[in-house]
């Protein structure tokens, strides 16, 4: 068991602990328990600290600072832990516990060790299943979901979502011409297999893609989202499809006089994949080289072709098919987003290490079956590995609970070209890594970066992220704001100093004329933008509600707001009159994003300084 004064060093030396939680703890509430919870549950972590009588220091805004403040009553704090931790969760946590001086204060360390696979999922009775069975999430406590239970109940059987029956459809809902495109895929990768002389139906059996009910054979999800007629897929699941949109700049700002130039692929999962991975690499715009002696020109497409295959793949896997929303490819100016319904349930620090964790069995093994998907966690680490031997900074991977998704961002930079270097010996004098060079062009792409994305680009662990990070900002290139899990780093004085030319950017991706037909209003500004103020309808709308208006008329005028133009969340509570904004982001904008009615117009960072609130497009 480790002590007081080691986890203190830790939680200092960090931007954020997976394993290390810091409490004032008056008493033991319902935060504490949440955290023993999430501790016993986390697959993988090993069990976790609660450090109580210690907490962050606000108002140090340079460094990760705690301060001691002990705990008043230790024997009665560690008597209520024991106690409520044998009390209040399905089954009893045993805790080891032990009273330490630290800084001349008593402060209390709590050790809450992993439950064993077959005693999970361990959930606050009070609250039951799903939601009382807390995981560890970076270095934050979530309530469970339907699809946490798939990780937490991996030590029993259990069926998982892509197997259920679906009672509204029936063997007239399967496309023969879906199933024979699978039995030719799988011919062409193994003309011997024994199942291609299997009947349909025996053969969706075999695929977990229909199941007897009664004396009738009934399509299971995975079976009409694999081999479903266009009119059972619309009827059964009428927002799952792939929606290719094509963004003008580096930022989501909604014109609402005009819509996005989109394309809507609506198709059994294998046809699915094959337009939408032809739909980027087509839509991509092509460089091309003429190499010496050649007739022809070679073109190359600005991201590796099996890198969009991958991640178009993993989207189509991995997603939550409970959640009703479209997989969204968002091509901006400079980068390609993918993102799709459903948080991973595999932690962000374990993304491209061997071993897969799908919530959609079926659906993986039937895309294994014909080359389409591995199986063996190693998708995420091709791409890393494809985007650095092209000279791409590699991808960036963000899992959310709220909004439940997962966004994959591939930059179309090429790393450290002449123009790279010229302009980074403008920036500093100092001699800088590698890591740090990729650190600082993430910024200027994007404008932004956190401890989680510096982890992701450089492949790298979170102390040695917090170092380098830390080393930038004392440089003055890069600026710490936040604090915590929400530590973020933006453009510091020299870098502003040294803005980027458009020289050194060339490879910024311009629109293809013979793809998807541009929107010539798109480019043009919006004169709503500039407006500093409302206009005057909306305004005496907000002043007619009063300084408290009911939940329902709020978030009303929240949406009106952000159709008019994106909004910042200071923006917003200064209209409504608020002197704090972090209170309507906590009760309002933040749920109002996970219910999909708003949405981040940098989504790749919450807490970005340009953040803006928009509405969300229709899914």
């Amino acid at each position: 068991m480790r002590s007081a004064e080691d986890l203190l060093q830790e939680l200092i030396s960090l931007d954020e602990s997976h394993r290390i939680e810091a409490k004032r703890c008056a008493q033991v509430d319902r935060s504490v328990m949440e955290t023993v919870c999430a501790y016993s549950n986390e697959p993988g972590l090993g069990g976790g600290y609660l450090l109580l009588g210690v907490v962050r220091d606000e108002h140090d805004l340079f460094k990760n600072a705690y301060i001691v403040v002990g705990v008043k009553n230790p024997d009665k704090i560690q008597s209520d832990l024991v106690s409520q931790c044998a009390s209040v969760f399905n089954r009893p946590v045993r805790p080891r516990v032990s009273v330490e001086e630290l800084n001349g204060e008593t402060v209390v360390v709590v050790y809450v060790p992993e439950a064993a696979a077959t005693d999970k999922p361990v959930y606050l009775t009070n609250l039951g299943l799903p939601r009382g069975a807390f995981r560890r999430i970076g270095p934050t406590d979530q309530e469970g979901s339907e699809d946490d239970l798939i990780a937490l109940y991996s030590g029993h059987q259990m069926d998982t979502y892509d197997g259920a029956v679906l009672p509204d459809a029936d063997l007239d809902d399967i496309d023969p011409k879906a199933v024979e495109d699978y039995r030719a895929q799988r011919r062409q990768i193994n003309p011997d297999a024994e199942e291609l002389s299997w009947s349909n139906e025996d053969l969706l059996r075999a695929l977990g893609c229909a199941k007897k009910e009664g004396s009738a054979l009934k399509p299971t999800v995975a079976g009409i989202l694999l081999f479903g007629t266009v009119m059972a897929l619309r009827r059964c699941f009428p927002m799952m499809r792939i929606d290719y949109i094509r963004v003008p700049g580096r930022k989501w700002v909604e014109n609402p006089e005009h819509r996005f130039d989109t394309l809507e692929i609506r198709a059994p999962l294998f046809t699915a994949i094959r337009r939408a991975t032809n739909t980027v690499r087509d839509e991509l715009l092509q460089s091309f080289s003429l190499p010496e002696g050649a007739l022809a020109r070679e073109d190359e497409s600005t991201l590796p072709q099996r890198v969009i295959r991958e991640a178009i793949v993993n989207a189509v896997m991995h997603r939550s098919y409970r959640i009703h929303g479209a997989i969204q490819i968002i091509r901006y100016a400079n980068r390609l987003e993918i993102r799709n319904p459903g948080h991973s349930i595999k932690a962000e620090e374990q993304l491209g290490e061997p071993g897969s964790e799908t919530r959609n069995p079926r659906i993986a093994a039937a895309l294994h079956e014909v080359n389409i998907a591995e199986t063996k966690g190693s998708g995420i680490r091709a791409m890393r590995e494809l985007m650095l031997a092209n000279d791409l900074l590699p991808p960036t991977f963000e899992s959310s609970r709220r909004p439940d998704q997962f966004v994959a961002t591939f930059l179309f930079h090429h790393f450290l070209g002449p123009e790279d270097l010229a302009w980074l010996r403008r920036l500093t004098d100092e001699a800088i890594s590698d890591e740090e060079a990729r650190a600082l062009v993430f910024v200027r792409e994007l404008g932004a970066i956190d401890n989680a994305a510096y982890r992701a680009i450089n492949g790298t662990d979170t102390l040695n992220a917090s170092g380098h990070l830390r080393r930038l900002r004392d440089l003055a290139l890069l600026q710490m704001k936040g604090s915590g899990s929400r530590t973020y780093y933006t453009p510091g004085p020299k870098f502003v100093a040294n803005p980027a030319s458009e020289s050194d950017n060339p490879h910024q991706v311009v629109a293809n004329p013979h793809q998807v037909a541009a929107n010539p209003h798109q480019l043009a500004v919006n004169p709503h933008q500039a407006a500093a103020n409302p206009p005057d309808e909306l305004m005496v709308r907000i002043q007619g509600a009063g300084s408290k208006p009911r939940q329902e008329s709020l978030r009303a005028m929240i949406l009106d707001l952000c159709s008019w133009r994106p909004c910042s969340a200071r923006e917003l509570a200064s209209w409504f009159g608020r002197s704090k904004h972090k209170h309507l982001v906590r009760d309002h904008l933040t749920p109002m994003v996970a219910d999909g009615q708003l949405a981040y117009t940098i989504p790749e960072m919450e807490n970005h300084p340009d953040q803006r609130y928009t509405v969300a497009p229709k899914r």
